[in-house]
């Protein structure tokens, strides 16, 4: 064999890159209460969080479609869909939610993925024994 038989063409390499392959978003978060005798029902938590986006985005951002998947009225934690294209409005319309019934609050968010599954569980309050 000859020196030009042994030589090969380079590999050609094509990297992929997906963004946002999810056409959602999970957040799982929780109101925190100045009042912690104060109580919402989930109709109540998702109207105060149409009330938040409206505020800051106005009527166009009122109209953002989100879900209530899951809403625990115990703890005020709650688990929230929405458009990957509105995660920011959402999330910033959240951070922005400072009072409800001129009482102080907070939601705190919890965890944020693309993939419902990885809501489940919380490595942080992972106990081994």
């Amino acid at each position: 064999m000859s020196g030009a038989d042994t030589e090969k063409e380079p590999a050609a390499y094509r990297r992929v890159v997906l963004k946002n392959a999810s056409p959602y978003h999970y957040m799982k978060v929780r109101l925190v209460l100045e009042d912690e005798s104060t109580k919402l029902s989930a109709v109540e938590l998702k109207q105060f969080i149409v009330t938040g986006l409206n505020s800051l985005y106005g009527e166009a951002g009122a109209a953002l479609t989100f879900d209530l998947l899951k809403y625990d009225e115990d703890t005020l934690t709650s688990l929230l869909r929405v458009y990957s294209r509105g995660l920011v409005k959402l999330w910033s319309s959240l951070t922005l939610l400072g009072f409800y019934q001129k009482r102080a609050c907070a939601f705190r968010v919890l965890q944020v993925s693309p993939f419902l599954l990885a809501l489940t569980g919380n490595s942080r309050e992972l106990h081994l024994d």
